[in-house]
């Protein structure tokens, strides 16, 4: 299993996650984190510039842990197959492990994210 965890400034979890071009994917082996690198994308890699059909860097990952996202995303990563989780939740590391414990805190809203930026229609 593969868990990809926003992360812009490589530190924090991101909350824009349309936009976010860096992300830790962690490999799990036994329930832990057996290992984790850094993916950074260009601009062109994020989701929000990603066309939906479009293959993207993250398509092997089973999970993606963030800080919010759109609806527009979330349909994204539903045809991809990939699980998203919206959780309160700052460290990475953290997240991942609270996620496979079955404790990851959830974001305060179920609306997670709308931005006035959004001027194309995806919502991401």
């Amino acid at each position: 299993m593969r868990i990809a965890v926003a992360s812009q400034n490589r530190r924090e979890v991101t909350d824009h996650t349309g936009r976010c071009r860096r992300f830790w994917v962690c490999e799990i082996a036994a329930g832990r984190i057996a290992g984790k690198t850094l993916r950074e994308l260009p601009i062109s890699g994020s989701f929000h510039e990603t066309p939906s059909g479009a293959p993207h860097a993250l398509d092997d990952v089973d999970v993606l842990i963030c800080g919010g996202m759109g609806a527009g995303l979330r349909r994204k990563l539903d045809a991809r197959g990939i699980t998203a989780v919206v959780t309160a939740a700052v460290a990475p590391d953290a997240a991942v492990e609270a996620y496979l414990a079955g404790a990851l805190p959830a974001a305060a809203s179920a609306h997670t994210h709308d931005c006035a930026c959004h001027t194309h229609g995806e919502g991401t």
